[in-house]
């Protein structure tokens, strides 16, 4: 699988990547490594990896870096087109976490006659 780094840690080694089937992201978290072996990521850094699928969550394994600096903007871009959600709405019957909040619509008049019709 190819991808592109979208954050890394350098102290943890710990990577999130932009996978190109564009599926859930893959966490890489190198718990192997020492200080001074393996790959050192950064955002925007190419790279081919293994694909895990361990439940829910996709892990990538022995990255090879590719292209360095391939698309170091390619986070914030997905920053600026990526909708942010609003906070829950607290109060009577509703509820917190993970809860996505639906924009109010107006109902028209004939709306509810002809859905009880049927």
């Amino acid at each position: 699988m190819y991808g592109v780094v979208l954050w890394a840690d350098h102290q943890d080694q710990k990577a999130v990547i932009w996978c190109e089937d564009q599926g859930d992201l893959a966490l890489y978290p190198d718990t192997e490594a020492s200080l001074h072996g393996g790959v050192s990521l950064d955002a925007g850094d190419l790279i081919q990896f293994d694909l895990r699928q361990d439940r829910n969550l996709r892990f990538a394994r022995n990255p090879r870096l590719l292209e360095q600096q391939h698309c170091p903007e390619i986070a914030e871009k997905l920053r600026q087109v990526t909708p942010q959600r609003p906070a829950p709405r607290r109060g009577p019957g509703l509820t917190d976490g993970n809860v996505v909040a639906f924009p109010s619509q107006k109902i028209l008049p004939g709306t509810l006659r002809a859905s009880q019709a049927g």
